[in-house]
């Protein structure tokens, strides 16, 4: 029997009466679809013997090939084919792909249920009206505003025990499918519909040379072709697209940073409409055959996912007030909490930290800035092959720090990174996420969508594009019509690159366009994020500061309360996670919310030792040896919500989870053995004293 809360059920009840006489976002009035849908829904049926919902048609086996499935014909992929290689991709950059990880053992999608992990059901497609949300008459108006992907699962086993929804909103700056191997197994696996959101972010590219974009579906059509079903179309007139393209050719319009809509301000009520969504296509098309609705009474709504993802669906909960949500289980969630300077975070025995609830555009370029630099502190890190003493040298130069040989240089910005709340255990990672431009990236991203800069904006001289011998080049059809499958939503994916156009002799991929791998951008992108110039100390003026004006703006529009509402709240984080730090998200997030007492439910904590961000780099030589999969625990968190929020059982009190890594394999002298329970503690209701993370209103306490 489920546990609700009586006192839910006036207002559940009302909002299922919005949703399923909604008024007719989709074909006639009438038809039960919420009105923020535009266009045709799309259905589809996978049998799952040919095609499933959960692998692409490829099974277990073929996710873990790392040769992506072919395209008939490459240049022109079907749906159908970009839909497979995007799960592929996806299923593979969030997990560790490897048996002796964990995969095919502790997670993947034969894992519980035997075979090749094929799943059938239906999959529903939709495109969100951000114009009828905000009250404008049509799209035309508001071109690169925001479009937002919608998609629902219902596996054929959907409500064969209790009925259930599962959010699935997508990690990082991914496409629909950018939560298929997270919350997309758990939920499948369980028999859930699985609802699903891009959040604006995801693979919508506008090629400003060809006025070519991309369909929900992801084929590549003209930009004035099928509004209804256009994932992004930069917001210019033709004459102004043309004028740039002529400016700046070969760049690329990219649907996260370029849309002038602050993505991430919205991300709670597009998991709201996920939700919405699902409730209208179960009471639509897979009513009970009682004839029973499926209502916020009778459907256990857990609200999920990890990073981004995980981020959105806390916002959910903050923001629902239509008690769909029962409760929320997320990982390592891009949270960003109000800063409230009524309590310290300390870990320990270590000192406290006061300066916590950092923005992300805050600490993500002050790492971007130092860590170039700060690499060569490292020598054995992994993957170490873009440290700068090129940066180092420019850093000391403007005085940002103050040693004279390049390796005291490294040791000095490492520390300031260190400084900044960012902890010792994440500094492992850091070489390696520099050299795949991870802070780079999310900077420059960011930094766009918090100024709802354009592409046309060149937002501290940044494009988009292709680039041939550190040049920016055409894309070529091939790559353009691979895009949507592979790419992740920030550059450099799908052979697109990070482009310094203001780079001495013109245009230039960015890390090789100076000898200090262009610190020029790197310290406008951290004027904007403090409202200060880095080097002199001194406020913005002039434009500089109008562009911080907007970007605090939207800095402002995307923090959290730290109150879900009354929802219990399943929170495991990292320790060791080298994008989103502790200290200014799941920790100070923890606290808020047991600072607001009963409103702010249930709510717990899980801090996992030797666990990253990123767990599909555990598969590379380096980090098998050092890290565990916090997918486990991701796991193992929503197996605790369900148990709670179906059977009443109490969850287990905030704790640290000291899990202990594989180490180098004996006689081997490389790699690590299988992972097994003794790496991988569980989450205890018996956890000891000293493990237990404890708050007194004054001091958030995390045992070592």
């Amino acid at each position: 029997m489920i546990i609700r809360k009586v006192t839910r059920m006036m207002a559940g009840l009302t909002a299922m009466m919005a949703i399923v006489s909604g008024c007719g976002g989709v074909g006639t009035p009438g038809d039960g679809m919420p009105d923020f849908v535009r266009g045709d829904l799309q259905r589809t049926y996978f049998d799952g013997k040919t095609n499933d919902l959960l692998t692409g048609g490829l099974g277990s086996a073929g996710l873990a090939n790392a040769t992506p499935p072919a395209f008939a014909d490459p240049a022109n992929p079907t749906a159908a084919e970009l839909r497979t290689r995007a799960i592929h991709a996806n299923y593979r950059a969030l997990v560790d792909m490897t048996p002796g990880g964990g995969y095919g053992s502790l997670y993947g999608p034969a894992v519980g249920i035997g075979g090749a992990g094929l799943i059938a059901g239906h999959e529903y497609i939709a495109l969100a009206d951000g114009g009828r949300r905000h009250g404008i008459a049509s799209w035309t108006q508001e071109w690169g505003g925001e479009r937002v992907t919608l998609m629902v699962q219902v596996p054929d086993g959907f409500a064969m025990g209790q009925a259930c929804i599962v959010t699935a909103p997508s990690s990082g700056s991914r496409g629909v499918y950018g939560a298929i191997a997270t919350a997309g197994e758990w939920g499948l696996k369980r028999g859930c519909a699985v609802a699903y959101t891009d959040k604006g972010t995801g693979m919508g590219v506008h090629d400003l040379d060809r006025d070519t974009v991309n369909l929900i579906t992801g084929e590549r059509v003209s930009a004035s072709a099928q509004p209804d079903r256009v994932n992004f179309r930069a917001d210019l007139s033709e004459p102004e697209r043309a004028a740039f393209a002529a400016a700046f050719p070969h760049r690329l319009a990219w649907k996260h940073a370029h849309s002038r809509d602050n993505p991430e301000s919205h991300w709670g009520q597009d998991v709201l409409n996920s939700i919405e969504l699902a409730f209208a296509v179960l009471n639509r098309y897979h009513a009970a055959p009682n004839g029973r609705k499926y209502t916020p009474e009778n459907t256990v709504v857990i609200a999920s996912s990890v990073s981004n993802g995980g981020g959105a669906s806390l916002r959910a909960a903050e923001e629902d007030r239509g008690n769909l949500i029962d409760g929320v289980a997320v990982s390592e969630p891009n949270v960003q909490p109000r800063f409230d300077p009524s309590f310290a975070i300390r870990q320990g025995d270590g000192p406290p930290v006061r300066d916590h609830s950092r923005p992300l555009l805050d600490y993500i370029t002050l790492v971007n800035l130092y860590e170039p630099c700060a690499a060569l502190s490292i020598a054995d890190a992994p993957l170490n092959t873009a440290a700068s003493a090129g940066r180092c040298e420019a850093l000391a130069r403007a005085g940002l720090l103050k040693a004279s040989t390049t390796v005291a240089q490294a040791v000095e910005a490492r520390a300031a990174i260190n400084a900044h709340g960012i902890l010792p255990e994440q500094n492992f990672l850091q070489p390696a996420y520099n050299t795949f431009f991870v802070p780079q990236s999310i900077a420059v991203t960011y930094a766009s969508a918090y100024a709802r800069a354009g592409v046309e904006k060149n937002l501290c001289g940044y494009g988009f594009a292709y680039q041939e011998n550190g040049v920016p080049a055409p894309l070529s059809e091939v790559d353009a019509a691979n895009l949507f499958a592979v790419g992740n939503g920030i550059p450099p994916t799908g052979k697109v690159v990070l482009i310094n156009n203001d780079a001495p002799g013109g245009p230039r991929e960015d890390r090789s366009s100076t000898p200090d791998q262009n610190m020029a951008g790197a310290l406008c992108l951290r004027a904007l994020a403090t409202g200060t110039d880095p080097v002199s100390g001194n406020p913005l003026t002039g434009e500089a500061a109008e562009r911080r004006r907007r970007v605090e703006e939207g800095i402002a529009a995307v923090q959290a309360t730290g109150n879900p509402r009354g929802k219990p709240v399943v929170i495991v984080q990292g320790r060791a996670d080298g994008i989103i730090p502790p200290n200014h998200a799941a920790r100070p997030y923890y606290a808020l919310a047991l600072k607001a007492g009963k409103r702010g439910g249930d709510v717990r904590y899980y801090e996992v030792t030797n666990a990253t961000h990123l767990d599909a780099f555990n598969a590379f030589p380096g980090f098998d040896t050092r890290y565990v999969p916090l997918h486990a625990y991701y796991f193992q968190a929503l197996d605790l919500m369900w148990d709670h929020l179906v059977n009443g059982a109490p969850l287990p009190p905030s704790q640290v989870v000291h899990t202990a890594p594989r180490g180098p394999g004996e006689g081997t002298g490389m790699g690590a053995p299988p992972i097994g329970p003794a790496n991988l503690p569980p989450i205890r209701q018996d956890a000891s004293a000293d493990s237990l993370i404890k708050f007194d209103g004054a001091t958030l306490s995390i045992p070592e």
